[in-house]
């Protein structure tokens, strides 16, 4: 491996440092393309430094131990988590910086990089090309990576293993750029990005456990999958457990990968393909879809052309309940969801736009079926301008297996948020109310309600939380007698003022 040309730094990393230099290196491309297309660079950038650094890191203390015995340090080498080919590492392309090429050169140490690591990083990077001319003509894309390598090459992105301590460090940072790309993304960010207190609440409640498998079915860039491995060490300590998802735009599923395993989470297997259309988490025959233990997702709003014409023949049978309707995807991937659960311990939360607890016609006719089957456990109203990209309030569904009672809680959160310039925010106060309320499971005035099956029958299956819980605030009542006193002392106080300023233009010359 090449020698670095930056001074190694012993002390640990800060996060904050790390959160400030990262986003610094996206001044590179502001003003040159979109933040939406050089999102990709950065986070591959990212990804690539922190392996090269530690691969590096690795190598040179293998040297300091055995350095007349070449072929032991490559065979030890080659048991790191990752492999890093001669050519591919980010210190090579660093100290080629200056020379034309530097597009292809990264594209080729990436292609590299996947040859090397097998299936775990089969295709990973194969939707993002540096060598594309959205950087401009060769000169000018020369000079932007030249610029981008020497950003990630200063000290204080030195990521070695020794200064980053754990991989939280910098899990966070890629974290931390991904929500910061999604709040300037606009109507694409929902497509990669579930705002961290929403995947905080889902992960609290669902509360998956050691051994437990866990799926989202429409993935993003994985951060709620994330939250639900981290659920499980904070309360078992354990890392027996197992991540699924299927994410259908391939740069996001790209993004999904990276930030597994810069979060640690090897034990995962993320797919790249149309979760409806062409589900692709399936059993050894490829015959029936995989069953979990945990299902979560925040899938796209109310997706039009999400596979309607192929629905009635589905070979999973997902649409027994019936097809949803051809411009609203939301009961598809509900569908899915639901016949993806385990028989004994599955349980499902799932983020939905509010029509989907009140539309009609075959939305209406499989929402009641999943009632009448007793798989709806609670209804959670949210605030709006929650999610990147939309103002629209949501809310979340939570259905379970093997469920003891009958009754469906409702718990309207909508009005308890802070507010944002541009997005609200769930505080940790407001989440834990709302966890609090679900796990008491008992009627809380104006905030949460918990209906029978035959009051949610008399509503025609109606889910509307409105009709649950009654949040209306009767208007204190008005003393008439007592404003029409304040009425004729404010007319005495300014008909007294009036003739005093009379008075004081007389004596000016003003007036008669």
């Amino acid at each position: 491996m090449p020698a670095s040309t930056v001074n190694q730094m012993t002390n640990k990393i800060n996060q904050d440092d790390i959160n400030k230099a990262v986003w610094n290196a996206c001044d590179t491309f502001r003003g040159v393309i979109s933040a939406d297309t050089y999102k990709d660079f950065i986070l591959t950038m990212l990804f690539l430094k922190y392996i090269s650094d530690v691969y590096k890191d690795e190598y040179n203390k293998l040297v300091e131990q055995y350095g007349d015995n070449p072929e032991l340090i490559h065979a030890m080498m080659s048991k790191q988590r990752f492999v890093l080919p001669e050519g591919a590492s980010f210190w090579d392309l660093y100290e080629q910086r200056h020379q034309a090429g530097n597009g292809q050169r990264i594209d080729q140490a990436l292609h590299g990089l996947e040859e090397a690591n097998g299936t775990k990083l089969k295709n990973v990077f194969q939707d993002i090309s540096f060598n594309t001319d959205k950087l401009g003509q060769e000169k000018q894309k020369n000079e932007l990576l030249r610029h981008l390598l020497e950003d990630f090459g200063k000290d204080i992105l030195n990521l070695s293993a020794e200064r980053v301590g754990s991989l939280d460090v910098i899990g966070n940072a890629y974290e931390f750029l991904i929500k910061h790309f999604a709040a300037g993304s606009g109507a694409t960010a929902g497509e990669f990005y579930t705002p961290p207190e929403v995947s905080d609440l889902l992960a609290t409640i669902l509360a998956p456990v050691e051994g437990d498998q866990i799926c989202d079915p429409a993935c993003g860039s994985g951060s709620l999958l994330i939250k639900c491995g981290a659920m499980v060490r904070k309360n078992s300590g354990s890392k027996k457990y197992a991540l699924f998802g299927q994410e259908a735009i391939g740069s996001t599923w790209a993004l999904a990968k990276m930030n597994m395993f810069l979060h640690g989470e090897d034990n995962h297997r993320i797919e790249w393909g149309d979760t409806i259309r062409n589900p692709l988490l399936l059993d050894k025959d490829g015959k029936h879809l995989l069953q979990f233990d945990v299902v979560t997702a925040n899938p796209p709003f109310s997706l039009d052309k999400w596979g309607h014409e192929d629905a009635s023949s589905d070979p999973y049978g997902r649409f027994h309940r019936g097809v949803p309707p051809k411009t609203k995807g939301d009961y598809a991937f509900i569908s899915h969801m639901i016949e993806t659960l385990k028989p004994a311990t599955g349980r499902m939360g799932v983020v939905v736009p509010h029509g989907v607890l009140f539309r009609a016609s075959s939305e209406g006719k499989i929402r009641q079926q999943l009632i009448e089957e007793n798989l709806l456990d609670t209804v959670i109203g949210l605030p709006a301008s929650l999610f990147f990209g939309t103002g629209i309030p949501a809310a979340i569904l939570l259905f379970k297996k093997n469920r003891s009672d009958d009754k469906v809680l409702f718990i309207d959160a909508s009005n308890e948020f802070k507010s944002g310039k541009n997005q609200n925010q769930l505080t940790p106060d407001n989440i834990n109310k709302i966890i609090e309320t679900y796990k008491a499971r008992d009627n809380v005035d104006k905030y949460a309600y918990l209906a029978t099956f035959d009051e949610i029958k008399e509503n025609d299956f109606n889910l509307n939380i409105p009709r649950y819980v009654d949040t209306f605030e009767e208007e204190a009542e008005i003393d008439l007698d007592a404003v029409r006193v304040e009425r004729l002392e404010l007319k005495a106080e300014l008909e007294s003022l009036e003739t005093e300023m009379a008075g004081f233009l007389k004596e000016l010359g003003y007036g008669a």
